[in-house]
C-alpha cells in the first residue's frame, strides 16, 4: 500500500510539475507574441485588414529610387498588395525582377494598365473600341495577347482597360454595341489565360473630357452584356464621386461585376482624409461585404517628402480602423 501510495504521490508530482512547466512555457510564448505584436506595432507591420496597393515612388523618399528598396519598404507598412500601371512597357528583365521581388515578400500583383494610358501607344485617344473595323480589332487582340503574357511573368489577375474616346460621328447604342462585341473578342484570348479586365469609367469634368466610359451602371451594363468572367468593373471611386457619387448604393448595385476598386480623395486626388470621401465608412462597408479584392491607391501624396509618405501611411491606418 506504500508503494503504491508513494507511486500515485510520485505521479501526482509529476503532473504538477508537467502542469507548471506547461503554464510557464504557455506564458512565455503569450509574453513572446505580446512583444512581437507590440514590435509590429512599433514598426508598422501589422497587416491592414483589407488589401491597399501603393505604387512606385509613392515612398520613395523613405525607400530610395531602388524599386525593389521601395517593395521591401511597402511590405515592411503592412501592405500586401501593390498595383504598377506601366508594367506593361518595362522590359522584360525588369518584370521578372520585380515579380520576384513581390513573391518573396508576399506582396500580391494588383493590376497594370492593358489599353490606355501607361501603354506603347497610349490609346486614350482612339476610338478602336467604339468602332467595327477589322484593323482595330486585330490590334485589340494583338494586345491581349502581349497582356497575357505580361500576366504570367507578373503573376497578375487584372489589368485595366479604358476603352478609349467616343466618336462624336456615330450613334452612341451603335458604339455600345461595338465596345461589346470588341470586348467579347478580347476576352476570348483573356479567359483561358485566367487574366480579367477591368473596366475603369473615367471623370469627364476634371481629368478625361470626351472618354466613352465614364459611370459605374454604364460599365455594369457593358459586363453583363459581354458576360465573361474576364470582363468586369474597376471601380475608381476617385472618378466616380466626380462623375455621379452615391459612392456606396452604386458600388452595392454593381457589386456583382465589380473586381476591382481604386482610391483617391476629391477633390485633389491625394490620400484619404484630404477630401469629402468617407473611406473609412466605405472600406468597412466592403470588409463587412467580405470583400477579398486589392483597392488600388492611385493618387499622390497630399505633402512633400518623408512627412507626406508618412502621412499617407497614417491615412490607410485611420480608415482601415473600422
Amino acid at each position: 500500500m506504500d508503494d503504491k501510495l508513494n507511486s500515485q504521490q510520485a505521479g501526482s508530482m509529476s503532473r504538477r510539475g508537467f502542469l507548471g512547466s506547461a503554464a510557464i512555457a504557455a506564458a512565455g510564448l503569450s509574453a513572446g507574441v505580446k512583444a512581437e505584436e507590440k514590435q509590429e506595432q512599433k514598426s508598422g507591420k501589422t497587416k491592414f485588414k483589407l488589401k491597399y496597393a501603393p505604387h512606385f515612388r509613392m515612398f520613395k523618399e523613405h525607400a530610395g529610387d531602388e524599386l525593389v528598396d521601395q517593395l521591401k519598404f511597402i511590405a515592411d507598412q503592412g501592405f500586401t498588395a501593390f498595383e504598377d500601371n506601366p508594367m506593361l512597357i518595362r522590359p522584360k528583365e525588369e518584370q521578372e525582377r520585380i515579380a520576384k521581388a513581390m513573391r518573396e515578400l508576399g506582396l500580391e500583383m494588383g493590376v497594370f494598365v492593358g489599353y490606355g494610358l501607361w501603354t506603347p501607344t497610349r490609346e486614350f485617344d482612339e476610338k478602336r473600341f467604339v468602332g467595327n473595323k477589322k484593323e482595330d480589332r486585330e490590334f485589340l487582340l494583338r494586345r491581349m495577347k502581349e497582356c497575357v503574357e505580361v500576366a504570367k511573368r507578373c503573376n497578375a489577375k487584372w489589368m485595366t482597360v479604358v476603352p478609349g474616346s467616343f466618336d462624336p460621328g456615330l450613334e452612341w447604342d451603335y458604339q455600345t454595341a461595338n465596345v461589346i462585341e470588341n470586348l467579347k473578342w478580347c476576352a476570348g484570348v483573356c479567359e483561358p489565360a485566367g487574366l480579367v479586365m477591368v473596366l475603369e469609367s473615367l471623370n469627364p469634368w476634371k481629368d478625361h473630357a470626351g472618354m466613352f466610359l465614364s459611370k459605374i451602371p454604364q460599365a455594369y451594363h457593358i459586363c453583363k452584356a459581354v458576360n465573361s468572367p474576364s470582363c468586369k468593373i474597376l471601380d475608381d471611386l476617385y472618378h466616380q464621386q466626380i462623375t455621379e457619387g452615391n459612392l456606396i448604393p452604386n458600388m452595392e448595385m454593381a457589386w456583382e461585376e465589380i473586381a476591382y476598386i481604386q482610391t483617391g480623395d476629391n477633390p485633389g486626388r491625394k490620400e484619404p482624409g484630404t477630401g469629402e470621401i468617407n473611406y473609412k465608412n466605405i472600406f468597412k462597408r466592403l470588409h463587412e461585404k467580405g470583400y477579398g479584392g486589392i483597392i488600388g491607391m492611385e493618387h499622390g501624396n497630399s505633402m512633400e517628402g518623408k512627412a507626406g509618405e508618412q502621412a499617407v501611411i497614417d491615412a490607410y491606418r485611420e480608415c482601415d480602423s473600422f
